[in-house]
């Protein structure tokens, strides 16, 4: 069920969410990242905070998600954010507090009556 879901959301949700991200408005960025095991460039939208030390993400479908685990493999990864590409040099886990914090109102009640809780920072050089 939940590789049909992936499928589903890869293939309508993600393909008008990486228009939106291009333009640089909108809640969307676009993660740049190399494939483990094909070495392909990849784009996957993301919704990303800004932070002092770089961006946070939120893994809404957890650590198993191919953006992810690609750019833990490779140590990093390019980032689109607001009509701009910024370098990440590490991914690092972040507190459920203040991930939910970085993202403010209201993005942040949502986050909590999700129950969300795994975040990342990707810090940026």
């Amino acid at each position: 069920m939940r590789r049909k879901w992936l499928w589903l959301i890869k293939n309508t949700l993600n393909k008008v969410a990486m228009r939106v991200a291009r333009t640089g408005h909108g809640p969307f960025s676009l993660v740049r990242h190399v494939g483990r095991k094909s070495g392909k460039t990849y784009e996957t939208p993301i919704v990303v905070a800004r932070v002092p030390e770089g961006f946070i993400a939120e893994l809404t479908y957890g650590e198993d998600v191919n953006w992810y685990r690609n750019i833990v493999a490779a140590g990093g990864c390019e980032l689109f954010v607001d009509g701009q590409w910024h370098q990440v040099s590490a991914i690092e886990p972040y507190t459920s507090e203040a991930g939910r914090d970085a993202f403010g109102y209201p993005a942040k009640l949502v986050l909590q009556v999700l129950q969300k809780h795994e975040f990342r920072l990707l810090r940026t050089a």
